[in-house]
């Protein structure tokens, strides 16, 4: 049998956070009427974090609190107005990096009734990024 391997010691860390399915209304789209009456999103949002430190210690101060990641990605889409779902979900994970501690972003961000032909259930992007580094000592 082979030892387990200590996260944050011994092994990389692999762990992800996640939220699924957070819905809002967001005043976002090409069409004037998106913009004035609002349209209904969903966001999926994977992070990678370390867990290792909260799983050991059992604080919420440890790890990435959900209710402050759900703000965040809500706090983002109210502030601005986007003709495109790219623009808001470029945003979205800029705002993720920059405001919570985590290393790499994975998010998909669907329009809920588009009104495009077809009549699709939705439509949507999937982005991933990752922190940047700072850079060597020379």
């Amino acid at each position: 049998m082979r030892p387990y391997a200590e996260p944050g010691r011994d092994a990389v860390a692999r762990d992800t956070v996640f939220i699924e399915g957070l819905e809002f209304v967001g005043l976002h789209g090409v069409f004037d009427h998106e913009r004035r009456d609002g349209c209904r999103f969903r966001v999926d949002l994977e992070i990678d974090v370390d867990a290792a430190v909260a799983a050991r210690d059992d604080r919420l101060a440890d790890t990435v609190d959900y209710g402050r990641l759900a703000a965040t990605v809500l706090e983002c889409s109210r502030t601005t107005s986007f003709r495109l779902i790219e623009s808001l979900a470029e945003a979205i994970c800029r705002r993720v990096l920059e405001d919570l501690p985590v290393h790499r972003v994975r998010l998909t961000l669907r329009k809920l009734q588009p009104p495009v032909p077809g009549q699709p259930v939705s439509v949507g992007v999937r982005l991933v990024r990752e922190a940047r580094r700072p850079a060597a000592p020379r």
